[in-house]
């Protein structure tokens, strides 16, 4: 039996060109990884000493990270204000470690996806924060080249001004600190999209239970839509498709796990169950749901890959969009107006939807161009006319994101996540 090497408690720049595994100043453990990346790039040379002023307003960067709504003891904040008290080679690695972690929460958030649940799904675009920070050194404005890895949209630079005003106002008590919560998180949340939009896109906010087509860049058509429900495993998802088609007419192919749950006990009741409602069983254990009028996904089905097998579609049920509370579904988002939100995908008139759909027969149209779809649960958020709004946590999500972005709340252990099954057909 071999013993696991400890930990080198007297790190050098050499022992990273050695692919050092665990390096660590006055207890806590450094990036090894990105430090690895970072001085690669400078022949493994110290940078901070000869470059004291980038390195002091690097450092008040990290030390405000809360204005992110950020812990700034995630990035070293008590051993960086007690820097000077460290050996050079120690306090040199201290700062890049503290550099490069910041620099990688703003680019792609602080809250790895190995700890967030399965159905937080959203990554922007992959950051080298390593060559961002060397960019930034070479520039002569290293913090400001870490800052700008943010996000930039509306939403973002609202809530980080309602952080500001919650705390310049010292208002307290419960309100007051879940307003404060609420802002951090959905930051958060802003940091998992990519840094450039789509202009044209479809914005499905489930918190809001709403949707929004947006065409370069301006909101064109907005909608109320249905969601997943409060239970774990039919809650929505927050994952990004592409929009590639409509199914006009679509049967509904019923996963396995919702014939177990819900079909079957309703079968044992009633044997005509499935002929009343148009089903048939398959030999796989689904069931499908033949297309017509009465069908769970509606005249209208909306074709997004995605490994949720989610989707947007139409609903027989018009009466279900007059409730404010409308988690109704499976997972799936039900959409008020498929017919006109079809004619704008499809860049053809509403009258030519209608008589697609009344010709019968289950039929695919492709869009002329695949549009990008972003599913999110945004609790705060800016909305179309440029107001701050905030929605109840209906998914009990906030507070979990929350103890991510506190170092001291930080699990031991990557969350579990909470569906490992395979991702059912259609779950309207």
């Amino acid at each position: 039996m071999t013993s696991r090497p400890a930990p080198r408690t007297d790190p050098s720049i050499g022992n990273l060109n050695d692919g050092a595994p665990e390096l660590m100043v006055a207890g806590e453990p450094l990036n090894a990884g990105l430090l690895q990346r970072f001085y690669a790039r400078r022949d493994f040379q110290p940078v901070w000493e000869t470059r004291q002023s980038q390195a002091d307003a690097l450092v008040e960067a990290v030390l405000t990270a809360d204005d992110h709504g950020l812990d700034p003891e995630l990035f070293h904040a008590s051993l960086l204000r007690r820097r000077t008290t460290f050996p050079p080679l120690r306090r040199e690695l201290l700062l890049s470690s503290a550099f490069l972690s910041y620099a990688d929460a703003l680019a792609g958030g602080a809250v790895p996806v190995d700890r967030r649940r399965d159905s937080e799904a959203l990554s922007p675009e992959p950051v080298d924060v390593a060559a961002a920070l060397h960019a930034g050194i070479r520039s002569g404005d290293a913090a400001g080249a870490i800052e700008a890895l943010a996000p930039k949209t509306p939403t973002y630079e609202a809530l980080r001004g309602a952080l500001q005003s919650y705390r310049a106002n010292g208002a307290g008590g419960i309100v007051a600190a879940n307003r404060l919560r609420a802002a951090e998180v959905n930051l958060e949340r802003q940091r998992w999209l990519p840094r450039r939009l789509p202009a044209d896109r479809v914005w499905v906010n489930v918190a809001d239970q709403s949707l929004v087509l947006y065409r370069a860049g301006q909101p064109v058509f907005t909608t109320r839509v249905v969601v997943g429900d409060d239970a774990t495993r039919n809650q929505s998802p927050e994952f990004r498709a592409m929009i590639e088609a409509s199914f006009f007419n679509p049967p509904w192919v019923i996963p396995k796990d919702i014939v177990d749950a819900e079909i079957l006990p309703r079968i044992a009741r009633d044997p005509n169950y499935l002929a009343r409602n148009n089903m048939v069983m398959r030999p796989n254990g689904e069931v499908e749901q033949l297309a017509g009028p009465e069908a769970g996904l509606g005249v209208i089905m909306f074709d997004m890959p995605n490994r949720f097998d989610v989707y947007l579609h139409d609903t027989p049920d018009r009466t279900v969009f007059n409730r404010d509370n409308r988690r109704l579904s499976h997972g799936c988002i039900r959409v008020q107006n498929p017919r006109e939100f079809a004619a704008l995908l499809m860049q053809r008139p509403v009258d030519a939807i209608n008589e697609g759909i009344a010709a019968g027969g289950t039929t695919r149209h492709v869009l002329p161009t695949p549009v990008p779809v972003f599913v999110i649960y945004q609790t705060a958020f800016v909305d179309a006319g440029g107001a701050l709004q905030s929605r109840p946590d209906f998914y009990n999500r906030d507070a979990e994101v929350w103890r991510h972005l506190q170092r001291r709340s930080l699990p031991q252990a990557p969350v579990a996540r909470v569906n490992n099954r395979p991702a059912p057909r259609r779950r309207a």
